[in-house]
């Protein structure tokens, strides 16, 4: 997937010292309202952030691009916004909104997940 990336610098979320669950909160309501094609810095210390940003972002429809070259001061990964990107539940970073929503980042279908009995 090739994403159209928006000129101008990137928004850049410090999740230094937060273990992922923490950061991908943060990140949810940090990029909310950020356009289609922002490119987007994350610093972050956990050791599983790159394995799990590369994850959450093929979660949610986000173009994962990686590690980034930075100051040594906290590892640094990029993604981009993507136009049709899911939502996560505002209490679980894991977990698709299944409540279709209006703006902010991806406003696309809602994901209609039927309880497993």
């Amino acid at each position: 997937m090739t994403a159209s990336v928006r000129p101008g610098p990137p928004l850049v979320v410090d999740g230094s010292g937060l273990l992922c669950v923490t950061l991908f909160l943060r990140l949810r309501s940090e990029i909310d309202g950020a356009p289609p094609g922002t490119v987007v810095h994350v610093k972050a210390t956990d050791p599983a952030a790159p394995l799990d940003l590369a994850a959450w972002s093929h979660l949610t429809g986000h173009t994962y691009l990686g590690p980034v070259p930075g100051d040594g001061t906290a590892a640094t990964y990029a993604f981009v916004v993507a136009e049709s990107a899911q939502r996560t539940d505002p209490g679980s970073p894991w977990r698709l909104d299944t409540v279709a929503s209006a703006g902010g980042y991806g406003a696309g279908p809602a994901i209609h997940q039927t309880p497993v009995p």
